[in-house]
C-alpha cells in the first residue's frame, strides 16, 4: 500500500481538477482516474492510502469498485461521493464497507478533512451499514444525510440510542431500522409510547405483574421488557416518564434485571433500549424533572430527526413519493401536481411534519378533481383539514408564545398557575365536577387537586 497517495475516481474532469487541487494543496500526493476500470487495473501494482470514488461511473459503478476493495483491501478507507444522495445510496455505501459517504455538492475543505480523518483511522473502524424503512426516510437535504450517516455508523451495534425530533418526523422508523440491521434483527422489536399510557398502568406495562398484585390482576402478565428479551425495546416519548419509573428503568439498564409488580423474584433480560422524545431532555435534567444519570445512560448515541421546515428542499421529493404511495394504497390512478401547486405546498407550514404531509397527500388523491392537481385545487383539501392540523403541536405553540413574551421583555411569572388553572377546568368539566376522577386524569393525588383549587 502506498502510505501517502490519495486516489480519486470520478468521470467529471472539472470535478477531478477541483479535488486534485484541493487535496494537493492539503499536502497529499494525488492520482486521478476517470473510471472504475482504470483504478482496478492500477490496484494490481499497489493500493492508495485512501480512495475517493464517485458512485455513477461509466462501465463499472463506484459500488462495484467498493465491493472489490472491501474483499481484496479490507483496511483501505474508501470515501464515496455522489450527486444522487438518497437513502439507498447511503445504505449501499456503508454495506460495502465505505469509511464515509459524502453527498454532492460538497465543500472541498470538507473532503480534505475527511481524507485526513481516514488517514488517521485505525483499521476496522469503518462504520457499518444502515438499511431503513424507506416509507418516511426519504430525502436529499443535508440534514437527512446526517441521519443516514448516523444510522450507518450504528448498524450491527448493540448500543443504546436516543432519537430526538418533533412529532411526525419519523423517529420510530429510525428505531425500527436500527433494530432490523443489528445483531438482534431476528429477535423481537417491541414499541411502546410511554406518553399514551397512564402513569399508574405504565409500570405493569413495562415490567409485567404477578397474579393478585393489585385488584383485577387475575393472572401473571409478561411486560414489554420480557417480551423484548434478546431484542429491542423502543420507548417513545421517554421524556414524559414519571420519576419513579425513571428510577426503575435506570436499574434495568444498569443491572439487566427487574421485578414484576408484586413479584419477589428478579427477572434477568438482555434488551437493547432505543428511546425517543420530542422534548429537550437536557433542559428537563436542569429543571430536575428527568434524572441526569438516566439521561446519560440513554444518550450513548444521539440521532436527531430534522423537522420538515429544516429540510424544505425535500418537500417536492416527498410529495411525489407520498402521492404515488397513496395511489397504490387507495387503488386509484396516480395524480400529478403542477409546478405552482408544488411550489405552494413547498412554502406551506407543516407543523405535523412528514406525517402531516403524508396524510395531506392521501386527501389530495381522494378529493382533488382530475389527474392534474392545480394550485386552485388545494383550497378544497385545505378547508377539509382537521383543526389539529392547523393548530400543530400545543407544545410548539406554547414555546412560540413564551419566546414572543420574552422577546418583548415580558415576564413568564404566573404562567404556570394559569396553565394549571386551565388544566383543572378541563379535567373538572370532563368529569362533571368529580374531584377524584379529575385528579386521576391529571395524574395528581386528590389532596394535591384540592390544594390547587384553594390556591
Amino acid at each position: 500500500m502506498n502510505t501517502s497517495e490519495i486516489w480519486v475516481v470520478d468521470d467529471d474532469p472539472a470535478l477531478r481538477w477541483v479535488m486534485d487541487k484541493a487535496l494537493s494543496e492539503a499536502g497529499h500526493e494525488v492520482r486521478m482516474f476517470a473510471s472504475a476500470e482504470e483504478a482496478r487495473q492500477a490496484l494490481t501494482g499497489s493500493a492508495p492510502a485512501v480512495l475517493v470514488s464517485d458512485v455513477r461511473l461509466p462501465g463499472e459503478s463506484g459500488f462495484d469498485l467498493l465491493n472489490l476493495l472491501h474483499r481484496e483491501h479490507p483496511r483501505l478507507p474508501v470515501i464515496v461521493v455522489t450527486a444522487h444522495a438518497d437513502l439507498e445510496s447511503a445504505v449501499t455505501a456503508y454495506q460495502g464497507g465505505a469509511f464515509e459517504y459524502l453527498p454532492k455538492p460538497f465543500d472541498v475543505d470538507e473532503l480534505a478533512a475527511l481524507v485526513q480523518r481516514a488517514l488517521q483511522a485505525q483499521p476496522g473502524t469503518q462504520p457499518g451499514a444502515p438499511a431503513v424503512d424507506e416509507d418516511l426516510l426519504v430525502g436529499e437535504a443535508p440534514a437527512m444525510q446526517q441521519v443516514f450517516r448516523a444510522i450507518g455508523r450504528l448498524t450491527r451495534s448493540h448500543m443504546t440510542a436516543l432519537i430526538t425530533g418533533e412529532s411526525g418526523t419519523g423517529k420510530e422508523l429510525v428505531a425500527r431500522a436500527l433494530h432490523r440491521h443489528s445483531p438482534r434483527a431476528r429477535q423481537p422489536f417491541i414499541a411502546l409510547n410511554t406518553a399514551a399510557i397512564p402513569a399508574e398502568l405504565l409500570e405493569s406495562e413495562l415490567f409485567g405483574h404477578e397474579r393478585g398484585a393489585f385488584t383485577g390482576a387475575a393472572a401473571r402478565r409478561i411486560g414489554r421488557f420480557e417480551q423484548a428479551h434478546n431484542g429491542t425495546l423502543f420507548l417513545d416519548e421517554i421524556g414524559d416518564m414519571s420519576p419513579a419509573l425513571q428510577t426503575r428503568l435506570l436499574r434495568v439498564l444498569a443491572e439487566g434485571e427487574f421485578y414484576r409488580v408484586g413479584g419477589h423474584e428478579a427477572v434477568k433480560v438482555d434488551v437493547r433500549i432505543i428511546a425517543a422524545t420530542h422534548q429537550d431532555l437536557g433542559s428537563r435534567v436542569e429543571a430536575g424533572s428527568f434524572r441526569e444519570d438516566l439521561f446519560h445512560r440513554l444518550n450513548v448515541v444521539h440521532v436527531h430527526m430534522p423537522a420538515l421546515r429544516e429540510r424544505r428542499e425535500d418537500i417536492p421529493l416527498l410529495l411525489q413519493h407520498f402521492m404515488d404511495a397513496a395511489a397504490r394504497e387507495l387503488n386509484v390512478a396516480a395524480k400529478r401536481l403542477t409546478a405552482d401547486a408544488q411550489q405552494a405546498l413547498s412554502e406551506r407550514v407543516w407543523p405535523g411534519n412528514v406525517r402531516e404531509l403524508k396524510n395531506f397527500c392521501r386527501r389530495l388523491m381522494l378529493m382533488a378533481p382530475g389527474r392534474i392537481v392545480h394550485k386552485s385545487d388545494l383550497g378544497e383539501v385545505e378547508t377539509n383539514r382537521r383543526p389539529q392540523d392547523e393548530s400543530g403541536d400545543w407544545r410548539q405553540q406554547l414555546r412560540a408564545w413564551a419566546d414572543t413574551q420574552l422577546a418583548v421583555g415580558k415576564s413568564l411569572v404566573g404562567t404556570e398557575a394559569e396553565v394549571e388553572r386551565i388544566l383543572l377546568d378541563a379535567a373538572l368539566a370532563r368529569t362533571g365536577g368529580k374531584r377524584q376522577d379529575a385528579a386521576k386524569l391529571l395524574g395528581w393525588g386528590r389532596n394535591t387537586l384540592t390544594r390547587k383549587l384553594k390556591r
